[in-house]
């Protein structure tokens, strides 16, 4: 059979799985390796980031990813700030929850990690968690039962503090950095409706976004919290997406800043500026507002992945990408490219390389 009938003979398999995936919540494999090459330098060092769909680049496909996700565009910046080539190495799998991206990604391919070249490593997880435990929710009828919410929170503490340790006790001792990415609120618009089911309590229905948000403000500060408490940094999505970069409600902070986790504050004084104080600055990231007249679309058409720039790299199905390229950009004007603020990996890589360490 030649290359073209094998493809046509594949196509309703690949469609099938596609479907299944988002149906049963399937996980896919997407694992990247690119070098960001710069002319100047044969020195190489490497950024492993493990995680699910986010860090992978997911765009809808089972077969390719966004080439500069999140972890890529932090090695774009990594490669001017330290003038050396730098390896992103994205071990990834789309779907999975927290003790999935901990059991399969870091603790069985820990020699990404441990290899001597490496110095930073980033991770995120908890994503499908939420995701998976919002579904069910939204399909009871009858009395809302929240065990399954609380259950997904319970497993994303858990498995983040053992990522942390874990990766603390297994990267190769001249990494530099280890940072963790938290959640922003993927659907945040679209969730502004009523349960159909009841709580016991009231008899009433429930509004999802204002029963999901403090669930996933539980999330986020205990992996702020954790990354504190074990030497990590963390890199606030949830304040990157989800707050404007001008003050939109005259606090005299801009929207962004005030919804940041603070170092060292309480669980219940972040929860509490989350879901209450600072609640009216909420804005779904489908309308980023970067100034009060301007604004990006930081969600991809299914409103839960980030959009991204830069092509699309072999991620799935048929293996994944080794590969190299020029920088697109090789200067960076007060540390950020020209669309730092545009698109949604744009942003987060930024985030994270706001942390990166001056020299390797």
């Amino acid at each position: 059979m030649n290359k073209s009938r094998a493809l046509r003979a594949l196509l309703p398999a690949l469609a099938l799985l596609a479907w299944g995936a988002s149906a049963t919540a399937s996980t896919l494999n997407q694992n990247v390796s690119w070098t960001i090459d710069r002319a100047s330098t044969t020195t190489k060092y490497r950024v492993v980031a493990y995680g699910d769909s986010i860090y992978a680049g997911y765009n809808g496909s089972t077969t390719s990813a966004a080439k500069y996700s999140a972890p890529t565009v932090d090695a774009e910046y990594l490669s001017a700030l330290w003038n050396a080539d730098i390896e992103s190495v994205r071990r990834t799998k789309s779907g999975a929850v927290a003790s999935d991206v901990y059991n399969n990604k870091i603790v069985s391919e820990r020699s990404y990690m441990q290899d001597a070249s490496t110095r930073v490593v980033t991770f995120e997880m908890c994503g499908n968690d939420g995701l998976q435990a919002r579904s069910a929710f939204k399909s009871q009828t009858g009395t809302c039962d929240y065990s399954g919410l609380n259950t997904a929170v319970a497993n994303c503490k858990t498995y983040v503090a053992k990522a942390m340790d874990y990766i603390n006790a297994n990267a190769y001792s001249g990494v530099k950095l280890k940072v963790i990415s938290n959640l922003y609120y993927p659907g945040y618009n679209a969730d502004n409706v009523q349960s159909s089911c009841k709580d016991a309590s009231t008899g009433a229905t429930v509004n999802l976004r204002d029963k999901f948000l403090p669930l996933m403000a539980t999330m986020n500060y205990w992996m702020c919290e954790y990354a504190r408490q074990k030497g990590f940094k963390c890199t606030d999505n949830f304040a990157e997406f989800m707050g404007a970069d001008y003050d939109s409600n005259g606090d005299g902070v801009i929207d962004a800043n005030g919804l940041r986790y603070v170092l060292g504050e309480s669980e219940s004084s972040y929860v509490t500026r989350i879901t209450s104080t600072l609640k009216s600055t909420i804005r779904d990231a489908n309308t980023k507002f970067v100034s009060a007249s301007s604004s990006y679309d930081y969600i991809q058409s299914d409103d839960t992945h980030p959009t991204y720039n830069g092509g699309t790299v072999t991620a799935g199905l048929f293996g994944g990408t080794t590969g190299s390229g020029a920088a697109r950009y090789t200067s960076f004007t007060g540390g950020k490219n020209p669309i730092w603020n545009t698109l949604g990996h744009e942003r987060m890589g930024w985030a994270v390389s706001t942390s990166n360490p001056s020299a390797p």
